[in-house]
């Protein structure tokens, strides 16, 4: 396991000289603001709130991903699409998705978090409503493309919030926040499976072509919400305007988020300028592949990938596998997955979150990838259940597929992605993790159809190598991100250049 780097001389020296007098910390360098940041917000401060808005982009994110799951059917018949046309609609969300996490990992470096994320809502809005009224499927795959891009560019942008308004270590740390974004995407699938059975429920027979139309443009309500409470609530990272050189504009950010009222040295400046880190750049994204840097991205996008390729092929093939099992109507099945989704895959993530600051992302990984294994090697061995006690297995083993992902690589594929780099590589370092992770998914989603058709339940045997491929990387590479301080590489790094 990789141990925490010891601080440079002078880390952390304001925070802890404050700690000791009772004194108003003293900020020389962005290396003492990263130390009042992963010491804890004040109580009463604001920075939970940041953390709740940043997981609000990820709830949107899931919901935009999962909305037309239900409604693809009714967008093929209303404008009479064929298979490549109603392809062409469903992979529009994917393929913007993959653009806008490139992007969006290299314009949250260089333009800052909080930029991104605010231009990122109005992506959500624009979007969903023009998806609502689209009045053909070019409008409709083009605005669904463009939600792909918001949800692309949300993902860098909201981890690198959830990770640089925490603490280092104990409960709530950078880790335990990280993983946050697992419970919060299967609320957003369990909130489009609710609206799709409420507006079933409520509207006339008549009016049941319009559902997809409903679900769709609802997504612009909560981007609408976060867009009206961002100016009272949300700020730059402290750690990333450090970072700039903008000591004084980080301690006014520590101020009104974080409660810490701290001072600015005199010669804070010009101690900026001669220890300034890493500039954001394109080149940057080749910086994950050297150096330190080079296993531990190996070992995000592998955790990633065999993650997305697993989990797509199960829970998006969930309706159709559990319709094949139960032989149920359509209301049946979609109440089986919602079920499935909250009481394994939701519960999984809330005890991932809770134990990570104990056992570490890395455990908790191996761990889930194991269960997983089990379980598709178990569906795969039963097969097509014959009877009640087979059918039983095979629910049981889709369950234990759901909880391993949420409490294992379904929370900490973004912990590694999020926490293997300091802030200078945060955004690239994830924007270049979901570009990967995007493609698979997309291959998954294509595959997946097409290989159960021919191979049945056989098809298991194969989704299993993904959670083996994880197993693999992770014992061949033990990184632990859980209450390592990575920003400490940076600051290292920067002192050494001014000595």
């Amino acid at each position: 396991m990789s141990t925490t780097l010891a601080p440079e001389p002078g880390v952390a020296q304001a925070a802890s000289t404050a700690s000791r007098t009772h004194s108003k910390p003293v900020i020389r360098s962005a290396a003492d603001v990263s130390a009042l940041v992963n010491q804890g917000a004040a109580i009463g401060s604001d920075a939970r709130i940041v953390v709740a808005i940043a997981l609000g982009g990820v709830f949107l994110d899931a919901y935009d991903l999962g909305a037309l799951a239900f409604g693809l059917k009714d967008v093929a018949r209303e404008f009479s699409l064929t298979p490549a046309g109603t392809g062409f609609v469903a992979s529009a969300i994917t393929f913007g998705a993959i653009v806008g996490a490139f992007l969006g990992g290299f314009l949250t470096d260089r333009i800052g978090r909080y930029r991104v994320f605010m231009a990122d809502m109005f992506f959500f809005v624009v979007a969903a409503l023009a998806c609502a009224f689209a009045p053909n499927a070019w409008v409709l795959g083009g605005a669904r493309f463009v939600m792909g891009l918001g949800v692309g560019i949300d993902l860098p942008v909201a981890m690198a919030f959830l990770a640089e308004f925490s603490r280092l270590q104990g409960k709530g740390n950078k880790a335990a926040r990280v993983a946050m974004w697992c419970p919060v995407w299967y609320a957003a699938i369990s909130v489009s499976y609710l609206l799709v059975l409420a507006f079933y429920a409520t509207l006339p027979e008549s009016h049941q072509p319009l559902l997809w139309r409903l679900i769709l443009g609802f997504g612009a309500v909560p981007a609408i919400a976060i867009i009206v409470i961002r100016s009272r609530y949300m700020s730059e990272s402290p750690v990333w305007a450090a970072n700039q050189g903008d000591l004084k504009g980080a301690a006014q950010i520590l101020k009104r988020s974080y409660g810490i009222d701290a001072d600015v040295a005199p010669d804070a400046a010009a101690n900026a300028k001669r220890s300034h880190v890493r500039a954001a750049s394109w080149k940057n994204y080749g910086t994950l592949l050297r150096g330190v840097y080079r296993k531990r991205t190996v070992l995000a996008t592998v955790i990633a990938i065999a993650s997305s390729f697993a989990y797509n092929a199960v829970a998006f093939g969930l309706p159709v596998i559990i319709s094949s099992f139960l032989a149920q109507s359509m209301l049946t099945t979609i109440l089986a997955s919602l079920v499935l989704n909250l009481a394994f895959a939701f519960v999984g993530g809330i005890i991932a979150v809770r134990t990570v600051p104990q056992i570490g992302a890395w455990k908790l990984t191996v761990l889930g990838y194991a269960c997983q294994l089990v379980a598709l090697v178990g569906l795969a061995v039963v097969g097509k259940p014959a009877g009640g006690v087979q059918v039983a297995v095979a629910i049981a083993m889709l369950a234990l597929f759901l909880f391993g992902q949420g409490f294992g690589p379904g929370s900490h594929s973004m912990t590694f992605a999020s926490l293997s780099y300091p802030t200078s590589l945060r955004g690239v370092g994830v924007g270049f993790n979901q570009t990967l992770m995007r493609a698979s998914s997309t291959v998954s989603l294509f595959l997946f159809p097409v290989l159960a058709a021919a191979l049945h339940t056989r098809v298991f045997w194969i989704i299993a190598v993904a959670p083996l491929a994880g197993l693999i990387a992770l014992l061949s590479i033990r990184w632990e991100p859980s209450g390592y301080d990575v920003d400490a590489e940076d600051f290292a790094r920067a002192g050494s250049r001014t000595q």
